[in-house]
């Protein structure tokens, strides 16, 4: 018999290369506001797209590379690369794109008149054709594909404030802000602000037509979709409104799917698909698609420390997911939603972090008849360690799980002297990019799935936690915690 609950069919994921927006991250913006000459320097260490493709977090992320090869392989990561013909830029989960399809991406996501992105004449071809010859891309709603001229794209750049596109070094287009009459004084509809919001769209829109490619459905079969990024879209009167879900799905075709978003800053997807899990459980809908783009302002955001220490910058990419939640299919890993098996952290326990594991992760499992033995993988926050150690934030992924371990301690699974063999046995390294919402545990979806699937593993729990202190509003922290397990019915075929 199906389960009742529900499954996660499929994830994609999608790394946009992006070293020309590396400028127009929050920290660089602001330093080379600074210091000008900041802007030689980081162009001097962006790294070619052969180089991005190839990083081994990079293969990890979109499934061309397992996270074991991954641990298996010396660092530095960014001096591990593979040897002989150049690196396949798709993996099992996704792909890595070079800047002309993105910049395809983002024009097509624009849809005001008039246009706020403009293609510079010279490049529309090159751009265009990025699009048009992807298989899975091609089918982007497009509005207008007018090219500019030179001359219009370069006065926009140096004499109204626009920001400049540029392609191997050269111009190649522009975004400019919303100067309609009632945008023109609005801070919150800048050149800089919209292109966040584009730039998220545009990205979760190529993970979401990966997700409908790689699950062989049309973009008709979407009924809701559930975005859960951290951009924050608005005029002045509603900064953060909302609206990506649909703004996405309607550049992907979805023609029949509502939607909304879910804000929990770091672990929005993991209540999103809690939320997409339940309404498929309940009836209302039967495929949902959960998504999330880029996050622009964390573009660059360590390449200080990067220029210090005389490396190439690493946060280059910007980095979405789309996960598809559907009832019981017999074969996917199904989603455990009974009482009590959903993580929360209580505002009651938020401002101690061991009674938010205890929350996260003994509570669900003890609701679900379970031990921490019981789970072969955790997946935690799974930031990039070469990037975060390298500005001093250490390795994100090993201190949680190092928690989970002292947890394990403190319930009496293990002895405190088996720590190290247990997290040997239920981490892996941290391999995302440090997008925010995107390395919090579903990074590690696309991997769990495949072993749920294929019986390699019979339970996989995700950890996502939440810093709400960054809203400047409280102290506490938040998070969610789910389990998957492999398939009943597939574990009898």
């Amino acid at each position: 018999m199906p389960s009742t609950d529900p499954v996660i069919a499929s994830a994609a994921y999608c790394l946009a290369h992006v070293p020309s927006l590396v400028r127009y991250g929050s920290k660089p913006w602001r330093e080379i506001a600074k210091d000008p000459s900041l802007l030689a320097r980081l162009g001097g260490s962006l790294r070619s797209f052969a180089a991005a493709a190839a990083y081994p977090p990079n293969r990890t992320f979109i499934g061309a590379l397992t996270p074991e090869a991954l641990a298996a392989l010396p660092r530095p990561w960014y001096t591990s690369m593979p040897a002989g013909p150049a690196v396949a830029t798709t993996g099992r989960f996704g792909e890595i794109v070079a800047e002309p399809l993105f910049y395809a991406a983002l024009k097509s996501a624009d849809v005001l008149e008039p246009a706020l992105v403009e293609i510079d004449a010279a490049f529309a071809a090159r751009i265009r054709g990025a699009q048009q010859t992807h298989p899975a891309f091609a089918s982007l709603a497009v509005r207008d594909w007018k090219p500019a001229p030179t001359e219009r794209i370069r006065e926009a750049v140096t004499k109204q404030n626009a920001l400049a596109l540029a392609l191997d070094g050269a111009l190649a287009g522009c975004i400019r802000r919303d100067d309609r009459a009632e945008g023109r004084e609005d801070d919150n509809l800048d050149a800089r602000t919209l292109l966040e919001g584009l730039a998220a769209k545009a990205s979760a829109a190529l993970a979401l037509r990966s997700l409908l490619a790689r699950a062989n459905i049309a973009p008709g079969a979407i009924d809701f979709l559930i975005s859960c990024g951290e951009e924050a879209t608005g005029d002045r009167y509603q900064r953060g409104g909302g609206g990506m879900a649909k703004a996405v799905g309607e550049l992907c075709g979805c023609v029949n799917a509502s939607g909304m978003d879910v804000k929990n800053f770091c672990a929005a997807p993991a209540s999103a698909l809690v939320a997409a899990g339940a309404l498929v459980k309940a009836g209302l809908y039967e495929r949902i698609a959960v998504i999330a783009g880029g996050s622009l302002a964390k573009l660059g955001m360590k390449s200080e420390a990067f220029l210090a220490a005389g490396i190439p910058i690493l946060d280059d990419c910007l980095a979405a997911h789309a996960f598809l939640v559907t009832r019981d299919d017999g074969i996917s890993p199904v989603f455990r939603l009974a009482p009590g098996a959903i993580g929360n952290a209580s505002i009651g326990a938020s401002a101690s972090e061991e009674a938010v594991y205890r929350e996260l992760l003994l509570e669900p499992l003890t609701a679900l008849g379970l031990t921490l033995a019981d789970i072969d993988k955790f997946a935690p926050e799974l930031h990039n360690p070469e990037i975060m150690e390298h500005a001093g934030s250490g390795d994100v992924a090993h201190k949680n799980y190092r928690m989970i371990a002292a947890m394990a301690v403190l319930a009496g699974a293990i002895e405190k002297k088996d720590m190290p063999e247990f997290v040997a046995r239920i981490g892996m390294p941290g391999f995302a990019p440090t997008q925010g919402h995107i390395p919090s545990g579903v990074a590690y979806l696309g991997h769990a799935l495949e072993a749920l699937t294929s019986g390699r593993y019979r339970r996989v729990m995700v950890l996502s936690k939440a810093s709400l202190f960054l809203n400047r509003l409280t102290e506490l922290y938040d998070g969610v915690s789910f389990v998957l397990e492999r398939n009943p019915q597939t574990a009898k075929i």
